[in-house]
C-alpha cells in the first residue's frame, strides 16, 4: 500500500492549518543525514519542529501513536542540526505533532 500520497495531503492540509493558527512556516520536508522533519515553522518566540501524521481510519490505531521513542529520537538529533545549520542554536524551541484522522486535524502541541 502507497501511503505517500496521503502523506503529502496531510502535511499540505497541516501547513495550512498552521498558517491559519498564525505560525510563519520556515520550511518543509527538512532532511539532514539523521533524519526529516516535516515542517519547521515559527511561533512567537518558537522555533517549532512538527511532524505530521495522518490516517484515514483507526485501523492501525491514532495517527500519533506512530511517533515512536526512535522517530522522536531523530526528530531532535535532526532538529539539533537545523538549528546549528541556520545559526539558531539557542533558540526556544519546541516539538508538536499534527494528527490527522479522515479529515479531521489535531493539533498536539509541545507533545515531546
Amino acid at each position: 500500500m502507497n501511503t505517500k500520497p496521503e502523506g503529502i495531503k496531510g502535511e499540505s492540509s497541516a501547513e495550512q492549518y498552521l498558517i491559519d493558527k498564525g505560525y510563519k512556516i520556515l520550511t518543509k520536508n527538512f532532511v539532514s543525514y539523521v533524519g526529516e522533519i516535516d515542517i519547521v515553522a515559527r511561533d512567537g518566540k518558537y522555533i517549532v519542529f512538527v511532524e505530521v501524521k495522518s490516517r484515514t481510519s483507526l485501523k492501525y490505531g491514532r495517527p500519533a501513536e506512530a511517533v515512536t521513542s526512535d522517530k522522536i529520537r531523530k526528530i531532535r538529533r535532526t532538529a539539533e542540526f537545523y538549528l546549528t545549520k541556520n545559526h539558531l542554536y539557542g533558540s526556544d524551541v519546541r516539538f508538536d505533532v499534527v494528527e490527522i484522522l479522515g479529515g479531521e486535524i489535531t493539533h498536539i502541541v509541545n507533545a515531546f
